[in-house]
């Protein structure tokens, strides 16, 4: 069995975050409620408490049952897990005089602390509370304190037990990786042996004892979660895995080609179908951006369904859920293995009755392209950026037709093409064109023109919960202005979106 860090959810904003430094330590972890953990189970190395915006004292706080790991494994307290902790040992917590929020110096450090081995006097940490604690309980002991908390960090006395009421997962705590790696560590003796090879060797394995002979569907998309579980299955199954990748009328110029050829060169077992026509046919007419999405969705489910029942003798559908929409999926009010629906192929027939394998479903999305590197997926659809699944009809406001397609897919194939030749491509978490419902007056030559307007997006982001545009530079916005305006016909003004997330979204519908 795999060592395991376990790390309590208490709705800290931050906790997936602390997941996301344990894992880069080549360390597993893995996140649950925080009652959502009845015993610990042997393979578990050590506890870490999360934040919370709850304080200790409120009526609905959330209360841990630390009798299931305290003195049994070692414990880390962030934040109001600290303060949780020093409460429910007889200490005190009060709302704060000075409420720290942002950076902080640790002006004394107990250098003999195992915890802290390292760590600089003065080093930089990151504060988020508007409580501190302002007692600990006699067998409690300072190991560091800021100019404004006296407890910003303890070790429970003849026992692993420590409590910290800054962040150190966040980046601005400038020491706070080495802190994590002495915990999991220095103090849980964690052998760091989780990488990239060893999740393969461990996945296939199980894929193989799961599924043994059996057949399984996945749809493709040619993203990244979707191409690198088809490489894991097939890895593991071979030709029992069967991808389809349905072509809606919405990719990327040229992308239906381009991806089933990456595919098969490879020697997945993959079947590409040009649904097109279908698709525009159900969309034509239709300008709200949720019936574009239900009818994208409900003729996608239509299409998959009419292969699927080509392929005899199916067991499993096969999903490229990843580790975030597990955790999205859970609540801090108590356990759930409900994965949302739209990251799941719903409204299969029931009498498929087909079983669900995710073999992504542990992995971070950074983790999923370490692992396709690893088993050799190529690196365009490794790198690829993200793309809605509704793909080009959400970026077309208003009705959809092949015509404005056509026009989109050009723009999009510019802007594209010139932030990879720039090298802006890799600085930019995501980026595409937009078509407006708008048109304008021009000039080309000695006419007048009255046509269609675009807009481009690129953001930087690490998750796609917040984002920031890009700047971009000005001679580049400017190539690039200029030749979608000469070579795409039906386009005669482009303008770029400044808008970050929140307010706005990364997509315009």
């Amino acid at each position: 069995m795999k060592e395991i860090i376990l790390i309590l959810d208490f709705g800290s904003q931050y906790t997936q975050l602390i997941a996301r430094r344990i894992r880069e330590l080549n360390v597993y972890c893995e996140i649950h409620p925080y009652n959502g953990i009845a015993e610990l189970s042997s393979n578990v190395k050590g506890v870490i408490l999360s934040g919370s915006p709850f304080s200790v004292y409120d009526k609905q706080a959330p209360v841990p049952h630390l009798e299931i790991f305290r003195g049994k494994v070692p414990v880390l307290g962030i934040c109001y897990g600290a303060q949780f902790m020093a409460y429910h040992g007889g200490g005190n917590v009060h709302s704060s005089p000075t409420r720290e929020y942002g950076r902080a110096k640790l002006i004394y450090i107990n250098n003999e602390s195992e915890l802290l081995t390292g760590i600089n006097k003065n080093t930089q940490v990151w504060m988020s509370h508007g409580d501190s604690i302002t007692n600990i309980p006699k067998h409690f002991q300072i190991i560091c304190s800021t100019s404004d908390v006296k407890f910003a960090g303890y070790k429970i006395a003849e026992e692993p037990t420590y409590g910290i009421q800054f962040h150190p997962e966040v980046h601005h705590s400038e020491q706070g990786t080495q802190m994590l790696k002495n915990f999991v560590v220095d103090i849980c003796h964690c052998s760091q042996d989780w990488t990239p090879a060893s999740f393969i060797e461990t996945s296939v394995n199980t894929l193989r004892e799961q599924l043994k002979e059996d057949k399984v569907i996945l749809a493709i998309s040619g993203g990244v979660d979707s191409s690198v579980a088809a490489y894991l299955l097939h890895k593991a199954i071979g030709k029992n895995m069967t991808g389809i990748f349905v072509n809606n009328g919405l990719l990327r110029k040229e992308e239906f080609v381009s991806v089933l050829a990456n595919y098969k060169e490879t020697g997945l077992n993959v079947t590409g179908v040009d649904a097109s026509q279908l698709f525009y046919q159900k969309l034509k007419g239709v300008s709200d951006p949720e019936q574009k999405r239900k009818i994208i969705g409900s003729t996608f489910i239509e299409v998959f369904n009419q292969e699927a029942r080509k392929i005899k003798d199916i067991q499993w559908l096969a999903q490229g859920t990843i580790y975030p929409d597990v955790i999205e999926s859970m609540s801090v009010n108590g356990p759930s293995a409900t994965i949302k629906s739209h990251h799941n192929v719903g409204g299969l027939p029931e009498n498929m009755q087909l079983k669900i394998v995710e073999p992504l479903r542990l992995l971070f999305k950074d983790e999923v392209r370490r692992i396709g590197k690893a088993l050799g997926v190529a690196s365009n659809l490794l790198n690829r950026h993200p793309f809605p699944g509704p793909g080009l009809g959400i970026r077309i406001l208003g009705d959809i037709t092949e015509e404005k397609v056509r026009i989109l897919q050009e723009v999009d194939a510019i802007f594209i093409d010139k932030l990879k030749v720039s090298g802006w491509y890799e600085k930019t978490w995501q980026a595409g064109a937009i078509l407006l419902p708008v048109k304008t007056v021009g000039v080309m030559g000695d006419e007048r023109t009255y046509e269609n307007c675009v807009s481009l997006r690129a953001v930087t982001s690490t998750d796609g919960m917040t984002a920031d545009w890009v700047h971009l530079p000005y001679e580049l916005l400017a190539e690039i202005s200029s030749e979608i305006i000469n070579k795409v016909r039906g386009v005669n003004r482009v303008v770029y979106d400044i808008s970050s997330k929140p307010p706005a979204t990364i997509e315009w519908e």
